[in-house]
This record gives C-alpha cells, structure tokens and sequence, in this order.
C-alpha cells in the first residue's frame, strides 16, 4: 500500500496524524504530509484515516 495527500484538499483537521502518527504529520503550512508509507501492520490506519478524511484529501496510489 502506498498512500498521499492532496494538499490541495487539505483543509488542516489533523484527523489523519492524530490517527497515525508513524504516518502523517502536519507540515510548516498546517497540511497533512506523509513521512513514511505504511508497514504492513499499518496498512489498516492508514485505510481507516482514508476513510475518515473529511475532504478525501488522503488516497491510496494504485
């Protein structure tokens, strides 16, 4: 699984680094950013911060 954030969309909550800190930080402008793709055991945050996303700014890559 490989994950990113459109910070286009990125309305700023931190629902995703709050979920998944291993994953997600707000960067220098308050938007969502991806520090690392996720394990295998990770897999199932960050499915569950995808469909938490207020704003679908978080996808997965195919």
């Amino acid at each position: 699984m490989k994950v990113k954030v459109d910070k286009d969309k990125c309305i700023s909550c931190g629902l995703c680094a709050n979920m998944c800190p291993d994953i997600f930080i707000m960067d220098e402008d308050n938007k969502s950013e991806v520090t690392k793709q996720p394990s295998a055991k990770e897999e199932s945050c960050a499915k569950e911060a995808i469909d938490s996303c207020p704003v679908e700014a978080i996808s997965e890559e195919k």
